[in-house]
């Protein structure tokens, strides 16, 4: 056998946020309007991009209706302009359990966050100018587990990335002493600390 750890002690969260980049993704509401979701789980492979989205979400029903989107990725100081639209849904009849949250109905989530959209190249929905990356998106497959049925698994490939140009090192590379991701950490917002080091493959 193995000795117990002494810093350690079994808990049972509410929550398991535990430091993820803030999403807002764009959505094609039925009308050709855009809607805009936050959303913090999501993970990168080459151009593939998974998402975890609610199945009670405006995001949801649209990506059913049309398999496309862009992920946004706001940075640091936008975490206010967020947090204006963290409290509206884009669905007219809110679900009873977001309502006792303190959830309410809100079409126009840009004029909501002081966001201002810009059409995208490849895609439909628009994307959020104030972003530093924007990567339109196809969406490959959505999965609803049956063990979670609260909860899709969204699979996408980017299909064009736009960066703001005080980000770029270069032509096609993201300057990661220029780039702060908003981090959503167990429900509180983050930025990055100071650099550490980076790994041998690093090409900036």
């Amino acid at each position: 056998m193995t000795a117990a750890d002494p810093q350690t002690r079994a808990i049972t969260p509410k929550i398991l946020y535990y430091g993820m980049p803030v999403i807002l993704i764009t959505t094609r509401n039925e009308d050709h309007t855009t809607n805009i979701s936050p959303i913090s789980s999501s993970f990168a492979l080459g151009d593939n991009i998974v998402l975890g989205i609610s199945t009670s979400s405006k995001a949801y029903d649209n990506l059913t209706l049309h398999p496309e989107c862009v992920i946004n990725l706001p940075s640091a100081p936008l975490w206010e302009n967020v947090e204006r639209i963290a409290p509206y849904t884009g669905r007219t009849v809110v679900p009873e359990f977001k309502e006792a949250m303190g959830f309410t109905h809100e079409k126009n989530k840009f004029a909501a966050g002081g966001f201002t959209p810009v059409d995208s190249e490849v895609v439909q929905p628009s994307r959020i100018s104030e972003c530093p990356l924007q990567i339109e998106a196809q969406v490959q497959r959505m999965t609803v587990p049956e063990y979670d049925p609260f909860f899709a698994i969204v699979e996408t490939r980017a299909v064009q990335v736009h960066a703001h140009s005080d980000i770029l090192i270069g032509e096609h590379h993201i300057d990661p002493r220029r780039w702060n991701p908003l981090i959503y950490n167990f429900r509180h917002y983050f930025g990055l600390g100071d650099p550490l080091g980076a790994t041998f493959r690093s090409e900036t």
